[in-house]
């Protein structure tokens, strides 16, 4: 199967309207630069078979990737927002047409000087709307195309102006370093854990500064309670629980880049398969109802879903599930995440899709990605 770009290339200026999220929401920009969502837990919650047809959600495409290092027959990358494929579309050619150390340094995990060089070689592999788009960003290649997106501007703000104000930079470096869980325990509550850092941290990870800076003010509309104070519950887990040294996501928030860990497509022991397989990717900007319409019955093995359920209604959400239900074979897996709205499998679905639960609470307490409050592995009967 060749790589489809055709229908990114029709729909660049304007993405499909057959959904809730696209009619209320700004698809005219990157909003993620990177896919925050930890592959590692999605790849052993959705365990891929040789041959299994896939379906994911693009964000920056770093997932559907790491779903090739299972040997999929396919990966169908489906995005409403051509500026997310767009990004794809530059990983691929980038692990194309580089090294291993040129696709970080092109990344932003690594410090480079040589970062528009590098999109030069990748630019030849690339649609012509794709290379227009890209040539239009010079600075945002040559800051690292990992930072190009709307969320992580706004982490940048948080780490560039806010974080300074709580913490020095040699108590960021400590925290990094991570150590036993007793002492990450330790230094969590004895010197992390300040009333500065708490207020400034409710403040910056607000619904409202969020909704402003960070997502698109729509996709709270589902939401209830305190954003910032689920937030900091899990901070805190990501900080002591968990062991910042190996965690990619915390370290590019609070430095900026990768340090002593990388995100599962970036790691250098999934380059080559990866680099293999590209030829069984291919990506559409549509939405996810308008493209499972198209889908024949038992058709796909896997799902990545992203969080694209808390976006929308229940009553959409239910309508959602029938469309994947239909299109997934019998023991297909879905797997998506809740940031703050409900969204899991109705007890009137039970004899369709079966919840994963103990799967689920195992993979979420091993989730690097900490800003999730819930994980989901559901599985079609």
């Amino acid at each position: 199967m060749s790589i489809s770009v055709a229908s990114t290339e029709a729909s660049v200026t304007r993405p499909p309207a057959r959904s809730e999220a696209a009619a209320r929401a700004d698809f005219s920009q990157i909003r993620y630069a990177q896919c925050w969502e930890d592959a590692d837990i999605l790849l052993e919650a959705l365990a891929v078979r040789p041959g299994d047809v896939c379906l994911s959600i693009g964000s920056a495409g770093d997932n559907a990737l790491a779903l090739l290092t299972r040997q999929p027959q396919r990966v169908i990358v489906i995005d409403m927002n051509p500026s997310q494929l767009a990004c794809l579309e530059l990983r691929v050619a980038a692990y194309r047409e580089l090294d291993h150390v040129g696709l970080l340094e092109l990344i932003g995990s690594r410090p480079s000087q040589r970062r528009s060089s590098l999109y030069q070689r990748c630019r030849s592999q690339l649609s012509a709307s794709v290379r227009d788009f890209w040539d239009a960003r010079g600075e945002a290649i040559a800051q690292g195309i990992g930072g190009a997106g709307k969320f992580e501007r706004y982490f940048a703000t948080f780490r560039n102006r806010v974080l300074p104000l709580v913490h020095s930079r040699s108590k960021v470096e400590r925290l990094l370093h991570g150590g036993t869980r007793d002492e990450r325990e330790a230094f969590y509550n004895e010197e992390w854990d300040t009333w500065r850092w708490q207020v400034m941290f409710r403040l910056f990870f607000s619904r409202f500064v969020m909704g402003r800076m960070g997502r698109d003010p729509s996709f709270f509309r589902y939401v209830t309670g305190s954003v910032a104070d689920r937030l900091l519950t899990r901070a805190r887990h990501a900080l002591t629980v968990l062991n910042p040294a190996e965690n990619p996501y915390l370290q590019w928030i609070l430095t900026g880049q990768h340090t002593t860990a990388l995100p599962f497509a970036l790691r250098p022991e999934n380059f080559p398969l990866i680099r293999a397989h590209l030829d069984r990717l291919e990506w559409r900007c549509d939405s996810l109802e308008s493209y499972l319409e198209t889908v024949d019955a038992g058709t796909i093995g896997a799902f990545n879903l992203s969080d694209i359920f808390e976006y929308i209604s229940t009553e959409n959400f239910h309508r959602l599930l029938d469309q994947l239900i239909r299109s997934g074979r019998s023991g297909a897996r879905l797997a998506y995440w809740n940031t703050l709205a409900d969204r899991h499998r109705p007890d009137c679905m039970a004899d369709r899709l079966r919840s994963l639960d103990e799967l689920s609470r195992t993979l979420h307490a091993r989730d690097k990605a900490f800003f999730y409050c819930a994980f989901f592995v559901e599985e079609v009967v």
